[in-house]
This record gives C-alpha cells, structure tokens and sequence, in this order.
C-alpha cells in the first residue's frame, strides 16, 4: 500500500532556513490563504487536486502539503501517495501549529 510520512513545523522550519529543496504545498481555501500563509507555499486546494497534482512532472519530488490543523493535508498526502508519489509529507498541525510553534507574526483563525 503507498505511504506518505509526516514532518513537524519545526522541521518545516529548520529545513527552510537550511536552503534545503522542497514544494511547500497549501491545500486550503484561497479564502483561508489571504488570511495567513506561509512564506514560499504554493496554493492548492484540496478540492482541485485531480487538476494540480497533473502539473507535477516528477513523482519523485519532495513534497510537503499543509491545511489549517493537518486534517485535509493528510487526506492530500494518503491521496497522492496511492496515485505513486513517492516522497510526501504531511506537515502535522497545520499552518495553526506554525503559527503557535515557529512563527507568531502569522495569525491564528
């Protein structure tokens, strides 16, 4: 059966600032994305995913996909992973998680 592993917002974090290569994905709303976002995610929602994830090229990228608390982002990730992604994420506690743990310049909703 395909997996997907999971990552904390601290590792998010750390490997951001290490320069290290990997899609940051945000699976919510665009109305949720105005409200907060993470520096350098890209926005794509849940609810197009048979759309966006045919724009990935290669199944074998890094991938991180996060929500508001981890719950549709892990739905994101179980999905891609049985459609033979090989390296997905998904980011635990969401961008809620971010803004307790890492970064509280982003607000909480």
């Amino acid at each position: 059966m395909a997996s997907f592993g999971t990552i904390t917002v601290e590792e998010v974090k750390a490997r951001q600032e290490a320069g290290e290569r990997f899609r940051l994905i945000d699976v919510r709303e665009p109305s949720e994305h105005e409200l907060c976002h993470i520096a350098g995610a890209e926005l794509k929602p849940l609810g197009q995913i048979m759309q966006w994830m045919q724009q990935f090229g290669d199944k074998d990228e890094e991938i991180v996909l996060h929500c508001h608390h981890g719950m549709r982002s892990e739905q994101a990730s179980a999905f891609l992973a049985r459609q033979g992604f090989t390296n997905v994420k998904n980011m635990i506690g969401g961008i809620d998680a971010w803004s307790a743990r890492v970064d509280p310049s982003v607000p909480r909703y």
